[in-house]
């Protein structure tokens, strides 16, 4: 009878277990690794860039091999043929912001993509050939590689070309996700991530050779992808499929250095991500009008504390909305956006008690600056950023720090590949029509309308938080618009609740972006919450999972690293 009683005891626990996704179960904790760490969204990308590190090499050398593999591993938004952002502060107190974004093509016109009436024409923006930017996110990691890494850009790119030829085994998820009836639109794509039909499974080995045929030619000659053969390769395919791009438009990219973002939040330095960006200064914006609550008397994630976040949400969006774009065509005004003098304004019109309707919200006149670059935009435009990005950290033993975003966009991008990798579908980050909502409901201005040659919008906040001048967190998350709120989240949730890095990623979130006026949950907060601010007048939605997470923290006192790889997805933060 005991053995029995002990059996069904057993069985009970194994069932309890089983319940439990495997990524909730392995994230609980951070990891935790004295010299060095990577947090992605795909274990063997953090572990090719981890290699590096081994090696001898820096975080540089470790974010390029990462990229590069995950490439490979995590075709959904890892990329070739997309681009993105890399945030680094070096050891000595250097900072650099790497701009690698995506450009409109030299024929690219503000009503490309409207009919003859005028109307918008559904997913010419987001699946195709029209639909492709010039990519900039092999030019972007080379550059990084040669003017900031250590090792050779022939031993970062090794591991992926590995991947690519050798193959790796498919998660559940990622099998899955190969299903896209979009890719099989296209000849190439069908092919290459789905066997024409005969769909890969769970378990299998997924081999890529055309793609590790590409990323040898890469190795061997990067200045090819952009000025040589393989620049006309690819040119050829877009225009043959009706595509834009030219090998003139690849031949006249560039990457360039910005200054990041910086500003204070309570005792803590801030770094972040500057336009074409929104994500840095819609980051201090929240932070500034939030720095005047002591939020951690309320509790994480109580009522109270999500109204008040929500509403300094709500009027950064309202900001996003009217004054960001590529600031190589439009005068940004960064500087009053996040003035400490702006947020208290902002924070003034706040009823703790009663959420604000976004209709009627009203921008605080403390600056006449802000009111005349107002009135050049006259109509806020909705542009997405679809949510398949993905977002890596890296802290190395010197204490070099990097934190990178990238993306195709949409997942898979515009779905059409070309040799061997996909291309995104960056041109839907534009505004294509003034005064018309897309599926996400964002709002941006005329700042961001389609223009030749300009980088569009983008949600994208690869953040570095420093504490009396040393390095404490390492944060971003992929998820379209809500990458600036789930950032934030991350961050008060250390900050202001004591949360440690691996909570914090874990914790419930919550996002508002002015417009539509909805507050947006994940289920894991509780229906009681959910009735509390209802009863403040909030419109809620409630949506199961999103973002990822990929963060590192390190302890003050001992220099450990602490990396936090997101319970919601498949991904892994190693370290030694």
């Amino acid at each position: 009878m005991r053995n029995h009683r002990k059996f069904l005891i057993w069985l009970l626990f194994a069932a309890l277990l089983a319940s439990v996704p495997a990524t909730w179960a392995a994230a609980m904790r951070p990891v935790h690794a004295p010299h060095a760490m990577v947090a992605s969204v795909h274990e063997l990308a953090s572990r090719a860039g981890l290699e590096m590190m081994r090696a001898g090499g820096n975080a540089v050398d470790a974010a390029v091999a990462a990229g590069f593999a995950l490439a490979v591993v995590h075709p959904q938004a890892g990329n070739l043929g997309g681009g993105g952002f890399m945030l680094l502060r070096l050891a000595d107190g250097n900072t650099h912001f790497i701009d690698y974004r995506e450009k409109a093509p030299a024929r690219a016109s503000a009503d490309m993509y409207l009919d003859l009436q005028g109307n918008v024409i559904p997913k010419v923006s987001l699946v195709g050939f029209k639909a492709i930017g010039v990519p900039g996110s092999v030019a972007g990691m080379v550059y990084a590689e040669k003017k900031y890494g250590k090792l050779t850009l022939e031993r970062v790119m090794a591991p992926a070309i590995r991947l690519a030829r050798d193959g790796f085994f498919l998660a559940w998820e990622d099998a899955q996700d190969l299903h896209d009836e979009d890719l099989a639109k296209f000849p190439e794509s069908r092919r290459i991530f789905q066997r024409n039909g005969n769909y890969y499974e769970a378990g299998e080995v997924f081999r890529q050779p055309d793609l590790a045929q590409t990323l040898e030619r890469i190795e061997k000659n990067p200045d090819d992808f952009y000025h040589g053969a393989m620049a006309k390769e690819i040119a050829v395919a877009i225009q043959k499929g009706g595509g834009l791009i030219a090998a003139e438009d690849l031949a006249n990219y560039e990457v360039k250095e910005r200054e990041p973002i910086r500003g204070s939040y309570r005792e803590y330095d801030i770094i972040s991500a500057p336009p074409p960006s929104s994500g840095g200064v819609a980051l201090m914006e929240i932070l500034n009008i939030l720095e005047g609550y002591d939020l951690s008397k309320y509790g994480n994630r109580s009522a109270a504390a999500i109204h008040l976040i929500s509403e300094a949400f709500r009027r950064a969006f309202f900001d996003r909305a009217e004054f960001l774009g590529d600031p190589d065509f439009s005068k940004i005004p960064v500087a009053q956006l996040i003035d400490k003098k702006y947020g208290v304004a902002w924070r003034e019109s706040i009823n703790p008690e009663r959420a604000s309707l976004s209709k009627d919200l009203k921008r605080p006149v403390i600056f006449n600056e802000l009111e005349r670059y107002a009135k050049l935009n006259l109509q806020p435009w909705s542009g997405p950023e679809p949510e398949n990005t993905t977002h890596y950290s890296v802290i190395d033993p010197e204490g070099n720090a990097v934190a990178v975003t990238t993306t195709l966009n949409d997942s898979f991008g515009s779905r059409v590949t070309a040799l061997g990798f996909l291309l995104n579908d960056e041109m839907d980050d534009f505004s294509s029509k003034q005064g018309v909502p897309n599926a996400y409901g964002l709002i941006q201005g005329a700042a961001n309308a389609i223009g030749p040659g300009k980088r569009p919008l983008s949600a994208m906040t690869p953040t570095i938080v420093l504490k009396d001048g040393k390095l404490f967190l390492v944060l971003g998350s992929p998820g379209g618009p809500t990458i600036i709120t789930t950032v934030a989240n991350i961050l008060i949730g250390v900050v202001d609740f004591g949360l440690d890095i691996q909570e914090a990623v874990n914790a419930p979130r919550f996002h508002h972006q002015w417009l539509p006026d909805i507050l947006l949950l994940e289920d894991q907060i509780s229906p009681d919450t959910r009735r509390l601010l209802e009863a403040k007048g909030h419109k809620l939605v409630v949506r199961h999972l999103w973002g990822d997470g990929e963060c590192i923290r390190v302890d003050l006192n001992t220099g450990e690293r602490l990396g936090a790889s997101d319970g919601r997805n498949n991904g892994k933060a190693v370290g030694y």
